[in-house]
């Protein structure tokens, strides 16, 4: 998976459609990323201590990897990835719109 933790995206599908922000955690068999403050659901949690109340609080679930894009960095724009390899065989990721490594 060519998306990382820390990656600036921005979503291209869904009900957060235009929104960008940070990768917080990549699930690479499952194929999904888990983006900050974004595709937030209601869940209802019961009360801790006798007399509280339950409420509802909003938990961030995991969008498909092939729903977002990778911003980047150097031109601004949402871009694809690709990958080449150095002569040193390392491996490093670049931006397919301004050629700028990532």
């Amino acid at each position: 998976m060519k998306i990382k933790k820390g990656d600036k995206v921005q979503v291209i599908k869904g009900k957060d459609r235009g929104k960008s922000a940070k990768v917080m955690r990549v699930f690479t068999d499952e194929g999904k990323v888990l983006v900050e403050g974004l595709h937030l659901f209601k869940k209802s949690a019961r009360p801790k201590k006798q007399g509280e109340k339950g409420q509802m609080i909003s938990v961030a679930q995991p969008m498909m990897a092939e729903n977002v894009q990778i911003v980047c960095p150097s031109c601004g724009k949402p871009t694809r990835i690709g990958i080449t390899v150095q002569a040193d065989k390392s491996k490093s990721r670049y931006c397919k719109k301004c050629k700028a490594t990532v």
